[in-house]
């Protein structure tokens, strides 16, 4: 990872082929449930600003953490697919600490991890990020924010949690998300044993929008 060549990496890369179940239109897909952005939504995005958030442009520095790919689909809730869309993340670093302001912590930052990132959808609603497996901070189980842009649309804001998780039982966000609708924001994440990548997870995210 040291040495990145291409700094925004596509759907197939690293020799990994990223495969996505067809949607049924059968039924109705249930809704993402809907989050806050938390005190630390970036003020502004990072001059490095993509979806590859483990490798800042410039540095020779990876990030610390098990590198993970988070990929899904954004869709309506007939299961379509909604193109052209932008998709936003960011989440803390591997020592706990948000790359923002406002988080005053102690603990150091770490300056091979981008923080946040985005990426704009493809034409089968596909998005993809190269980050980090998520880590606690106090008061908080292990989670990723994600933000979508549709057109012409409020932003539509969540939370991804890491599925199976024992400190989500204790986090006061996920407890306010039904028990029956906790599972559409819970990630599981998958071991692999690649040479620059540990975790894959997948997740599609839902909205009651109609693609355009």
């Amino acid at each position: 990872m040291k040495n990145i060549t291409r700094r925004k990496f596509v759907l197939t890369s690293a020799g990994l082929l990223v495969v996505y179940t067809v949607p049924t239109l059968s039924a109705l897909r249930p809704l993402t449930p809907r989050q806050t952005p938390g005190p630390f939504y970036p003020k502004q995005p990072p001059l490095d600003n993509d979806n590859n958030l483990v490798q800042v442009a410039g540095s020779d520095t990876s990030a610390q953490g098990q590198i993970t790919d988070l990929y899904g689909r954004v869709l309506d809730r007939n299961g379509h697919p909604l193109d052209g869309v932008r998709v936003e993340i960011w989440q803390c670093d591997n020592n706990g600490r948000y790359h923002h302001p406002n988080d005053q912590a102690r603990r150091p930052l770490d300056p091979g991890f981008q923080g946040s990132g985005h990426t704009v959808t493809d034409s089968e609603g596909r998005y993809r990020f190269r980050t980090i497996h998520p880590v606690p901070y106090p008061g908080r189980t292990p989670h990723i924010h994600v933000a979508v842009f549709p057109e012409g649309r409020a932003p539509f804001v969540t939370q991804f949690y890491v599925a199976g998780e024992a400190k989500n039982a204790d986090d006061f966000l996920y407890r306010a998300i039904p028990q029956e609708r906790r599972h559409l924001v819970s990630v599981d994440f998958r071991s692999v044993e690649l040479s620059d990548v540990q975790w894959m997870a997948e997740k599609d995210i839902v909205l009651e929008v109609t693609p355009a």
